[in-house]
């Protein structure tokens, strides 16, 4: 799959504001933008990795500005967590860690599954 890459991305960096979250990466068209951590970092994160080509594959198959359109709907309608367009992502996520050693996921330095939950998912106590 043909994608590039931007580090320190301001789109990223928004999200990451909005998000409230140390690091994020997040996908347009193409590219993978990433903020508050480095390409080698992500790259490393094969889970993550998957995650994100799944994104660049919805662009694919929806067309740039639909695909905007259609993942805004759906997160402002059951908010960004329950987004059926990232609940395919995380999957595709989880699916592409079952291919790492569990050694070499013990040293993975940034693990996107731990980061803090969107604002808009309330967490039970």
């Amino acid at each position: 799959m043909d994608y590039k890459i931007v580090e320190n991305s301001p789109f990223a960096r928004i999200a990451r504001m909005v998000l409230k979250s140390r690091n994020v990466a997040m996908v347009l068209g193409k590219t993978i933008h990433l903020s508050g951590v480095k390409r080698e970092a992500f790259l490393k994160d094969s889970g993550w990795v998957a995650h994100e080509l799944c994104h660049i594959r919805q662009f694919q198959e929806h067309g740039y500005l639909r695909f905007l359109w259609l993942y805004l709907r759906e997160s402002m309608r059951v908010g960004y967590y329950n987004n059926k367009y990232e609940v395919e992502a995380r999957i595709a996520g989880l699916k592409g860690e079952k291919n790492i050693p569990v050694a070499k996921k013990a040293d993975s330095s940034i693990n996107p599954t731990e980061l803090p939950l969107p604002i808009d998912v309330k967490k039970e106590v």
